[in-house]
């Protein structure tokens, strides 16, 4: 059988040559194109074939399951991560198999046999889009835990999350902040970017909440919120180009 053309993703240079190593040495692959930035992995993989993807899950800018949501034509993935919180998702949208760092040889023998028998017949191949849709369907509320209780936060009532202190709060447009066991980078990758956009590195804005933008010092904005305290949140520099294409601006 003809070796399988063979794509990989991680934004960890060290994982990337450490299983196209392993890979070479089953003898079984080509390995066609390699990548650390989900962006330009996009980019090559709508333009090029490829028959299985090794597929990072947790990277900045986009997760392994945002990636699969972009492509047009979806390959085969055996996913690959060190956090096997993720495992019951990987499954939930039927991968290959799932494999945690560092990649082992058997459970990369396990994975090319199980890819053999799906392209031979032998096996139902499976299919993503129904279940990738589902997992990258945007929460509508996070747990805020108070004490012994777990109280759920409505998105569409928070203005911002912002980090202080080494916590993560959720504003609220009546004046409430509520604690959320996420980071402002975790919660930038699992929230709607149509609605949310990173102005600071410590502050996410829910853009719903905009009453207005209005110039400040060294070339940055500053945002002023429709809620109870007409908040005044500040940009930085390096953010101000997303912001106004967000808001069309």
């Amino acid at each position: 059988m003809t070796p399988m053309r063979a794509y990989i993703l991680d934004d960890e240079p060290l994982a990337v040559d450490r299983l196209a190593r392993l890979l070479r040495q089953t003898g079984r692959v080509d390995i066609v194109g390699t990548a650390t930035d989900p962006v330009d992995a996009v980019e090559w993989l709508r333009t090029h074939e490829t028959d299985v993807l090794f597929l990072d899950i947790e990277m900045p800018g986009l997760t392994g399951f945002a990636v699969l949501e972009r492509l047009d034509t979806q390959p085969y993935v055996v996913f690959t991560t060190a956090y096997d919180r993720y495992a019951l998702q990987a499954f939930a949208v039927h991968s290959i198999d799932y494999l945690l760092k560092p990649v082992e040889t058997a459970g990369l023998h396990r994975a090319l046999d199980k890819l053999v028998r799906i392209r031979s017949g032998a096996e139902a191949a499976p299919d993503l889009r129904g279940a990738i849709a589902a997992v990258l369907r945007f929460p509508t509320r996070l747990p805020s835990r108070v004490g012994d209780r777990i109280e759920f936060v409505e998105l569409d009532g928070v203005t911002h999350f912002y980090a202080e202190d080494k916590l993560t709060f959720a504003a609220t447009a009546a004046g409430k902040a509520h604690v959320i066991d996420a980071s402002i980078s975790e919660l930038e990758t699992r929230l709607d970017p149509e609605k949310w956009v990173r102005i600071h590195r410590s502050t996410l804005l829910h853009l719903p909440f905009v009453q207005e933008v209005h110039g400040f010092f060294g070339g940055r904005l500053v945002v002023r919120l429709k809620d109870a305290k007409k908040t005044e949140l500040q940009v930085a520099r390096e953010r101000v180009a997303a912001l106004k294409l967000k808001l069309g601006l």
